[in-house]
Parts: structure tokens; sequence; C-alpha cells
């Protein structure tokens, strides 16, 4: 085991002048653990997910494979992010995998797991970073199937936490992030309902029908999450929904 390792780095993180500083530790820790890639992301909804690039603040995945996950629409069967809306602790991709195993897109994700083997991406595992409203982004490592120790396991969720907010620092987003989990104003059962159905695509005369309301009760209500969240209109409501982790 490498425990001192990730120890020593925990210590370090926070006097990493910058991203290639940082991003240079973690690989060093990684090599020695056996792992080849990483990446260290802003939680953003799958629907969202144009380009892998968007949200990364630091990773490393074989180029190709990038290419592919997002052409064939990967994240919206990806036993990974599946499993990141189910549990709140660290877990291993193959944990992921089984956990699904009922699941109607099983066949598909295999065939996915099968492909990212074949670019070196065998197993791994996910460390989940959470807020006070839901989950903020993780870290996940990979490569080579690894054993890792619930030692090892707990360490590298320390680490991971603390990567994840000294990258928002050095980007100079991490006061905007922090001000993003605030919500002054609890939000009510209706209120939630209506942000659910927003983010599904509803139309207020469709939300309207849904919760056998009038139309301008559901505008009402919109109104007051424009408020609440401090939003320009229907669609920023829904994106700071999935940005709080209101809707996932």
């Amino acid at each position: 085991m490498n425990i001192q390792l990730i120890v020593q780095l925990l210590v370090l993180v926070d006097e990493a002048r910058d991203q290639d500083e940082l991003a240079a530790r973690l690989e060093s820790l990684l090599a020695a653990y056996g792992f080849q890639f990483y990446g260290i992301r802003l939680h953003r909804h799958p629907h969202q997910l144009t380009d892998l690039a968007e949200t990364d603040l630091l990773s490393n995945w074989p180029a190709t494979w990038r290419q592919i996950y997002v052409s064939r629409k990967y994240s919206l069967i990806d036993p990974n992010m599946r499993m990141l809306g189910m549990v709140q602790r660290p877990f291993r991709w193959r944990d992921a995998v089984l956990a699904l195993k009922t699941d109607p897109h099983r066949q598909r994700i295999e065939r996915m797991m099968q492909e990212a083997g074949r670019y070196g991406l065998q197993d791994g595992y996910l460390f989940p970073v959470n807020g006070r409203n839901g989950l903020l982004g993780w870290m996940i490592i990979g490569g080579k199937a690894i054993d890792l120790s619930p030692t090892e396991i707990a360490l590298f969720d320390a680490a991971a936490k603390r990567i994840f907010w000294r990258l928002l620092e050095l980007k100079g987003a991490a006061q905007e992030v922090e001000m993003a989990q605030r919500l002054e104003s609890p939000l009510t059962r209706r209120e939630m309902e209506v942000i659910l159905h927003l983010a599904d695509g509803l139309t207020s005369n469709e939300i309207a029908k849904t919760l056998e309301i009038s139309n301008h009760t559901v505008d009402w209500y919109i109104n007051g999450l424009q408020e609440k969240l401090r939003a320009k209109n229907r669609q920023h409501v829904v994106a700071i929904a999935f940005r709080l982790g209101l809707v996932t």
C-alpha cells in the first residue's frame, strides 16, 4: 500500500501554485498505484453534455474514447454516472455495473464497458464531492483493475475533495460554486414538482394539466422560483436546479 503517498498529497494540495503543479502531484500518486486515467469534474446533467471537456476541471483520458463517449451518448447509460444518483459514498466501477444488472439498458451498458476496456479503461473508482444541496462534482480514476483497501479508499476520497476545491480556487470559481449552494428560502413541495416538470421540458399548460391547477398558478410558482433562485427565466431556473442538485 502507498498510503503515505496519499497523505503526502493531502498535505501538499493547498501548496500547489497552479493547475499544472497540482496535476503533476496527482498523476505521480496515481502512477504509483497503477492508475493511468482520471478526471475531476463539476456536476452537470448528462442531457446537457456535449463535450466531456466542458465540465472537466482536470483530466487525462484516451482521446479517442472521449469522442466515442460523446458521439454514442454513453452519458445517458454510463453506470458510474447513474450510480452517482443513488449513493453519496465512493464506489468501484464494477460495483456500479453489478448494481444495474437488471436494468433494461443492461446490454448497452455491457457493450460500453467492453469498449472502454479496449481503451485501457478496465476498472476504477469514483469519489463523489457533495455540498449542502447535493452533488457538486467528483473525481474518477481508472485503468487496470486495482484493489484498494478501505483505508486507501477513504484517503482517496479525502484527497478528491481537497483537489476539487483547490482546482476551483485556482480557477477563481470556488466562491461562485459556494454561493450557488446557498438557497435562502427553502422550496415547497409544489415548487419542487414544478421544477421537475420544467426539467422534463413541459410547458406551463402541460404542467397545469398534470398538477390539476391553472396556468396562472403555474406561472405564479415559476415567478416565485425565479426570485428564490435568482434566475432570469424558466430555462435559467432549470439550469440552476441541476447545478444545485435539486434535479438529477
